[in-house]
């Protein structure tokens, strides 16, 4: 296997961060169900601190620090990772470098900004990213906390599947966005430990589909050119996280933004919830006629992977 994780590690990681990241709420619909035909479970991460599950990998990676922590740590992210890293840092009581594309959400600069990080923005794509991100740890001698090609990140992300087992039981198939491949990962590691019959897929939006075609081909597959709404899931897969989702997702799922939109608004009006473009990707995954023919699947867990979004940026 050699992954860069066992789930040994999102146990250690579980125990870790407990008391300091939410243990966010599973809930259901009944609208939904129907709509779905199946009952389906949302694990919550858009009620998550920094409004995202990305808090549980950094949280988990900054507590594994040792002296070298020290100097800071650094990242590049659209926006929740950079904001996890932040308050992740903020609460260890040292230095956060964050780059973003000048292109971020406000919402998600905001949110970076009042956790008392250093932004530097640049252009939006991932060479300036990481060439940016290099300049300021030469500087400051900060560490580098990937936002999801990073062991402990992964394991972090892990623990939300893990919870949602908790918390509801087994289920029969889970679904989790792909951006990095962070959280679908650390998914596809908790699941197949705790309840390996379970069927497992990703969901990516049309404009950004880079394991979708990755698992397809058998082979990785960089992401160029990205077009979407979702600008949590812009970005390519990662190399610890493209082997553990090529062995283990039966299928990626894509999805319109049109798609997106409309199940952003069935969230908001069947339970109440702001959840952005890329976490309501997995509800329209599962609205998808594709996924709704498939048989032996009656429970269904999702994870609502963010609720960051600029008020008014999108009208749904």
């Amino acid at each position: 296997m050699g992954y860069a994780i066992g789930f040994s590690d999102v146990q250690a990681a579980a125990e870790r961060v407990r008391g300091t990241v939410k243990r966010t709420a599973v809930v259901s619909s009944e609208d939904l169900n129907e709509m779905a035909g199946r009952e389906v479970l949302l694990k919550c991460e858009n009620l998550q601190h920094v409004g995202a599950f990305k808090f549980r990998g950094a949280t988990n990676a900054v507590k594994m620090l040792g002296e070298e922590a020290e100097n800071g740590v650094c990242t590049h992210s659209s926006g929740n990772h950079a904001q996890a890293l932040a308050l992740a840092a903020k609460q260890r009581g040292i230095p956060a470098y964050i780059v973003m594309p000048e292109t971020a959400p406000r919402v998600k600069v905001a949110g970076v900004e009042s956790h008392d990080a250093e932004i530097t923005f640049c252009e939006p794509t991932l060479a300036a990213r990481e060439a940016t991100a290099a300049d300021v740890i030469e500087r400051t001698n900060a560490t580098l906390v990937h936002p999801y090609d990073d062991p402990n990140v992964i394991a972090g992300q892990g623990t939300a599947a893990m919870e949602l087992f908790e918390q509801a039981g087994p289920v029969d198939a889970m679904i989790a966005p792909v951006g990095g491949g962070g959280l679908m990962s650390g998914t596809c590691i908790t699941t197949r430990a705790l309840l390996p019959e379970t069927r497992l897929f990703g969901v990516e939006p049309e404009g950004a589909d880079d394991a979708a075609r990755s698992l397809a081909a058998g082979e990785y597959i960089p992401q160029t050119g990205p077009d979407t709404i979702c600008d949590g899931l812009l970005t390519s897969m990662g190399q610890l996280t493209w082997p553990i989702l090529k062995d283990h997702l039966e299928d990626i799922i894509t999805v319109s933004d049109d798609e997106v939109i409309e199940a952003m608004r069935l969230l908001l009006k069947h339970l109440g919830m702001v959840v952005e473009p890329s976490g309501a990707t997995t509800l329209a995954a599962i609205l998808r006629p594709e996924f709704r023919a498939l048989e032996g699947i009656d429970r269904v867990g999702l994870i609502l992977s963010g609720g960051n979004v600029d008020p008014g940026a999108i009208a749904y």
